[in-house]
């Protein structure tokens, strides 16, 4: 188990230290067709009984759209050369300093999406737009992040696996 010790904003002006243990990632891979191509999603199932979720109730969806392309959407082989330490080092950054949790990498049509569990959603938004406007990303990329405190976002993943 990961130990976090940091500050944790409860009020606006009032920090308060939070200790939580956070489960070490745990990974099942998950492959289905949607709309006759195959997708293909790597899941973080040590966060689907994770007892402080309301704790990260930001939902930061990202999607890096592919250039070269093999068979049914998916990346070549020197494409994922490409993307994948890009997302390798995303994952890393927007989890940094236990601000985040990382829950699903996603491949399908062309694309490739990375999803997290945010607590602070300015750290998140502050790092990645400094990626977009200094360049600094080898594929054009996009995302969206919205308040979900229940998680319900991340119900369809979870009800995927236990079907």
């Amino acid at each position: 188990m990961k130990k976090l010790l940091g500050k944790l904003k409860k009020k606006k002006h009032e920090d308060n230290q939070v200790r939580l243990v956070l489960p070490d990632d745990s990974y099942s891979i998950l492959e289905w067709d949607q709309e006759g191509l195959p997708c293909v999603c790597v899941l973080n199932t040590a966060l689907q009984d994770f007892e402080h979720k309301n704790i990260f109730g930001w939902h930061l969806s990202l999607i890096i759209d592919f250039e070269e392309i093999a068979d049914n959407g998916m990346p070549s082989k020197e494409e994922r050369e490409i993307v994948d330490p890009f997302c390798d080092q995303l994952e890393e950054d927007i989890k940094a300093g236990g601000n985040a949790l990382f829950l699903v990498r996603e491949t399908w049509n062309k694309t490739r999406r990375l999803v997290w569990r945010v607590y602070d959603p300015e750290i998140a938004d502050q790092h990645l737009k400094y990626l977009i406007n200094n360049h600094k990303y080898p594929r054009q990329f996009d995302y969206h992040m919205v308040q979900d405190s229940e998680w319900e976002q991340v119900e369809w993943y979870y009800n995927l696996l236990n079907s």
